[in-house]
């Protein structure tokens, strides 16, 4: 059962003084069977007193205040969590009848708010990429798998080309993103084909295996299969989530489940910096100083990247 110490920063500083500021955290760790939270500290600037409730989805969330002015917002959560291993699903579990029971359960009260199709523009290609895979001798474990393996193998892992605003039918024409953009698409690949999707976040553990979104914020997919439960996919590394991800929140898509957000009264002129920082049981926990920032600005300019795709595209 590994234990790992994570440490998530931050920090937005204002052009100039804001106030009434009202902020919602989503940074304590679901505690369930799979994950056990041995210590949580939270450090605020000014120090207020937090509000905590669970949301409709069953997360743990915090809201705050504060009126006074400032120019700085530091949020810092320091978590001490222990990870236990899943059982991985086989093909033996799932019995012959499972889209049947996923058709039953369709209009039921848990799952329609994760069966909830977007509408976009794209819809028609999105159909025509899901088609090969809707063969209903496939078992709705093996679609969830090939989808998976498809958003790794057709999209590219492209920093700084999307933010969390972006549409899905702008992540489809550029076919690039991050891990939020990877759990997007695949979310809404699965509930095109009826299987109920969820959007995490999280944290892969620790720092030191080469995959994509580590020792960082990351999100992935939940699909539920009657036969087994909730199993999650990490699209933007093309594996099934087993005890090295540490989830945060689960809902329908990134808004349900921001570590940070809130609103301000004052300049539209801010800095965001996010670092984190993981440490895997008894290792030191590394430094944020040596950490590299996720950092961005309001009105983000489209990157030479995405303007190179659009470019092409409008040729074409």
């Amino acid at each position: 059962m590994p234990k790992f110490t994570i440490h998530h920063s931050t920090y937005y500083s204002y052009e100039s003084p804001v106030y009434d500021s009202a902020n919602q955290i989503m940074l304590y760790p679901i505690k369930d069977n799979q994950q056990e939270v041995v210590e949580q500290q939270l450090m605020i600037t000014s120090n207020p007193k937090i509000d905590v409730y669970d949301d409709y989805y069953g997360n743990e969330v915090g809201t705050f205040t504060n009126p006074e002015a400032h120019r700085q917002l530091k949020i810092e959560s320091i978590i001490i969590v222990n990870v236990k291993k899943k059982v991985m699903p086989e093909a033996s579990m799932f019995k012959d009848d499972e889209w049947e029971k996923l058709k039953s359960i369709s209009h039921q009260l848990p799952y329609i708010n994760f069966l909830k199709k977007e509408i976009v523009e794209s819809q028609e290609e999105i159909f025509a990429a899901i088609k090969p895979f809707q063969d209903k001798k496939n078992s709705p474990f093996e679609v969830a798998k090939n989808l998976c393996t498809y958003v790794y193998q057709n999209f590219k892992y492209i920093k700084g080309v999307t933010t969390v605003e972006t549409t899905v039918e702008e992540i489809w024409k550029i076919k690039s993103g991050v891990c939020q953009d990877f759990a997007h698409i695949l979310s809404v690949m699965l509930r095109y084909m009826q299987i109920p999707a969820r959007y995490v976040s999280g944290y892969i553990c620790p720092n030191k295996n080469g995959m994509r979104g580590e020792g960082a914020t990351h999100a992935w997919v939940e699909a539920y299969l009657p036969d087994y439960g909730w199993l999650g996919l990490d699209p933007t590394n093309n594996c099934i989530v087993d005890d090295t991800h540490v989830r945060l929140a689960v809902g329908r898509n990134f808004v349900d489940c921001s570590p940070v957000k809130g609103t301000y009264k004052g300049t539209s002129k801010h800095k965001l910096e996010v670092k984190v920082s993981v440490a895997y049981e008894n290792d030191p926990l590394p430094s944020l100083d040596q950490t590299e920032a996720v950092m961005g600005l309001e009105n983000t300019p489209i990157n030479s990247y995405r303007k190179f795709v659009e470019m092409q595209q409008q040729q074409q």
